[in-house]
């Protein structure tokens, strides 16, 4: 923490923010929209860590009430489809009709011998005419030939691009999205109340910058923030995942929850695909496979994750598939007495609010959050000067490239 320093120039902005994953891009065009003078300080690249990382699944609580309760989790993720549909289609709050969606439908593919257990579940009045089970004739190509037994179902849930809407979030920004080495900032210190503003320190240059109210949103990154700017608290806590990709030519595109025997319905595999740049399809690996996944080396879940495939697919050829793992750190706020918070989570403490989402879908709802407590303390668009003394000082982020086109390059 320092102090202000009289020799420094200065500028002053409604809101700061950090982090310019799904979370930060989100809140950076809500704010704008509401007239805010808003910009938004990244330490890498846009995107980067976890939200590059997404499989891009927006869902509405399917996956969490499989468990076995239509908990607090699931009720607060069930609008959010919905929220993102609309601006898919350019009415909603945000015009994301550029970005690209990689599956309009989702599926979930269950093992024959929870056939009775999965009906009785998803026959029940909170998920009726929300999922379909499919007939045999109605099956994608992928599963039309198949001789093992289950059921497939139709989910009301999506998949996006998750680069696309990294690049649909921040196009229209871009003159208020700033690239900054943590290592060049300083917080600044209001004679004991708390940071009221930054001070970067970049190529023999100083600015400080001066803001109503900070919002955190790096993720990860959030904690050092904190150590930063002198707070305590909120808590964070973080759950590793260890992804994997499968990479190979003529993969079929396939999107789906594979339920295995486990007597709780949760997903022993998530999956979905993505197209590189030379037309090879990785499919994308998560759930059970990639929670678990954390006790074993690379070869060890890559080898889980073949036997898994092998099991759930026999008729699957993956004889020629290049495979990789990524290592992954969900971070979010500490919910005291429960392993997983059930919404998104916003703390404010003196002048900087601390975020995170706590699952990708809900972006949307952590920005009105955001909005909600801006209100309630009565913070109001205040400053109108563009931040033109960063212009020159910092440069614009790069969009984060996809672990699939980075990884394999070195396998």
């Amino acid at each position: 923490m320092t102090e202000p320093d009289s020799n420094s120039s200065s500028c002053k902005v409604d809101i700061l923010i950090f982090g310019g994953g799904i979370a930060g891009l989100w809140l950076l065009n809500r704010l704008h929209d509401k007239g805010f003078n808003v910009i938004l300080l990244e330490a890498k690249a846009m995107g980067s860590g976890q939200s590059v990382a997404s499989q891009g699944i927006i869902h509405g609580g399917l996956k969490y009430a499989l468990s076995g309760s239509v908990s607090t989790a699931s009720n607060a993720i069930a609008s959010m489809p919905a929220h993102w549909r609309a601006c898919l289609d350019g009415k909603g709050d945000i015009d994301l009709s550029r970005c690209n969606l990689l599956s309009e439908q989702y599926f979930m593919w269950s093992d024959g011998s929870l056939r009775s257990r999965l009906k009785t579940f998803l026959g029940s009045k909170s998920l009726r005419g929300k999922i379909k089970l499919l007939a045999e004739d109605q099956y994608p190509p992928f599963f039309a030939d198949c001789t093992v037994p289950g059921s497939l179902y139709q989910l009301p849930d999506f998949v996006i691009d998750t680069g696309s809407l990294i690049a649909s979030l921040s196009a229209p920004h871009k003159d208020r999205i700033f690239c900054v080495e943590p290592s060049d900032i300083e917080f600044l210190q209001d004679n004991g109340h708390g940071p009221d503003g930054v001070r970067i320190k970049k190529g023999g240059r100083i600015v400080d910058i001066k803001f109503q109210r900070s919002v955190f949103a790096a993720g990860e990154g959030n904690l050092g923030l904190m150590q930063k700017a002198g707070l305590d608290s909120p808590a964070m806590q973080v759950r590793p995942l260890n992804m994997v990709m499968l990479r190979k030519k003529h993969l079929p595109l396939l999107y789906l929850h594979c339920i295995g025997d486990s007597f709780s319905l949760s997903p022993v595999l998530t999956l979905t695909s993505h197209v590189c740049k030379n037309g090879d399809v990785v499919w994308y690996l998560g759930g059970e496979i990639a929670e678990s996944g954390v006790a074993r080396n690379r070869d060890q879940q890559i080898r889980a994750a073949s036997e898994l495939l092998n099991k759930l697919f026999p008729w699957l050829n993956l004889t020629d598939a290049r495979w990789e793992c990524l290592p992954i750190n969900r971070a979010e706020g500490k919910a005291a007495g429960q392993h997983r918070p059930d919404a998104a989570f916003l703390q404010t403490e003196s002048r900087i609010m601390v975020a995170w989402p706590t699952k990708f879908t809900l972006s949307p709802a952590l920005a009105e959050e955001v909005l909600s407590a801006l209100e309630i303390q009565a913070i109001v668009p205040k400053f109108c000067q563009p931040p033109e003394l960063l212009y020159d000082m910092l440069p614009t982020p790069s969009l984060a490239l996809s672990p699939w086109e980075t990884l394999f390059d070195h396998a």
